[in-house]
C-alpha cells in the first residue's frame, strides 16, 4: 500500500483529500503546518507528498527545498497561486507536479498514479547505466557524478534514465514529456524545459567542463554526443 503525506493547513481540504485517497486504497498521513516534516520523513517511509505552499511556521517552498536535499520522493504542489512564474520557481526547487486550487479530485488521483507509476518503473529496474563519469543505479534510484550523489527529483531522474538508455536517439519534446510524465504534451507548457535546465545545472555544479545533454534545435534533446 502506497503511503501519501498531505501537508495542508486548511482542515477541510486536508480532510477531503485524505478521505478520498483512503477510499482509493492509499495509506494517508496528514500534517497541518510546516513544522517537523523532515523529522517525520526520517521516521516514516512515504511514497508521495502533497504539499501546500501557504503554510504556518514554515512555507511550502522552504519545505520543498529541505526535502530535496535528502529525498527523491515525488512532490505534488497544490496552490491557489496559478501564475506561470510561480510554477516555474517551484519546479526549479524540485517539485514534480503542480495543481492549482480549486482542483478536481480525479485529476489529483491521476497525477498521483502517474508519479507513483514512474517511480515504480524506475525501482523495478536492476541495472546501472553509465555515461562517462555519470552513473545511474536503477535499483536504488540514485545517481552519482564523479562519485558525488546527485539530488534529483523523480522527473529529473526519469529524463536522465531515458536519455542514457537510448544514447543514440534524439527525443522530441513531445516524446520525452509523454514518456516521463505519462500524459499528453502541450506545446505551450514550459515544464520540460524547466526540468532539463534544472538537471543541467545540477550536473554542471559538479562537473562544469562536461556536457551531458544536447539540445537538438527544432527537435528536442539527446544525450551529449562528442564531436569527431
Amino acid at each position: 500500500m502506497n503511503k501519501i503525506l498531505i501537508i495542508e493547513d486548511d482542515l477541510e481540504i486536508n480532510t477531503l483529500l485524505a478521505d478520498f485517497l483512503k477510499e482509493k486504497g492509499y495509506a494517508v498521513h496528514c500534517q497541518y503546518d510546516g513544522l517537523h516534516v523532515l523529522d517525520f520523513l526520517n521516521k516514516e517511509k512515504i511514497d508521495l507528498i502533497i504539499l501546500d505552499i501557504m503554510l504556518p511556521y514554515r512555507s511550502g517552498d522552504i519545505i520543498l527545498s529541505d526535502v530535496r536535499k535528502k529525498f527523491t520522493i515525488p512532490v505534488i504542489i497544490i496552490s491557489a497561486k496559478e501564475t506561470t512564474q510561480n510554477k516555474i520557481d517551484l519546479l526549479r526547487l524540485g517539485a514534480d507536479d503542480y495543481i492549482t486550487k480549486p482542483f478536481d479530485m480525479e485529476e489529483v488521483l491521476a497525477r498521483i498514479e502517474s508519479n507513483l507509476r514512474r517511480v515504480q518503473f524506475q525501482n523495478s529496474q536492476t541495472e546501472c547505466l553509465q555515461y562517462n563519469n555519470l552513473t545511474l543505479d536503477l535499483e536504488k534510484n540514485t545517481a552519482f557524478l564523479n562519485g558525488i550523489e546527485l539530488s534529483l527529483t523523480a522527473k529529473e531522474f526519469g529524463i536522465l534514465e531515458l536519455l542514457m538508455k537510448y544514447p543514440d536517439k534524439v527525443f522530441s519534446k513531445s516524446n520525452l514529456f509523454q514518456s516521463v510524465w505519462d500524459t499528453e504534451y502541450i506545446a505551450e507548457d514550459n515544464t520540460l524545459n524547466v526540468h532539463i535546465s534544472n538537471l543541467r545545472n545540477k550536473l554542471k555544479a559538479i562537473c562544469s567542463d562536461t556536457e551531458f545533454i544536447d539540445t537538438v534545435w527544432g527537435i528536442g534533446y539527446r544525450l551529449h554526443k562528442a564531436k569527431d
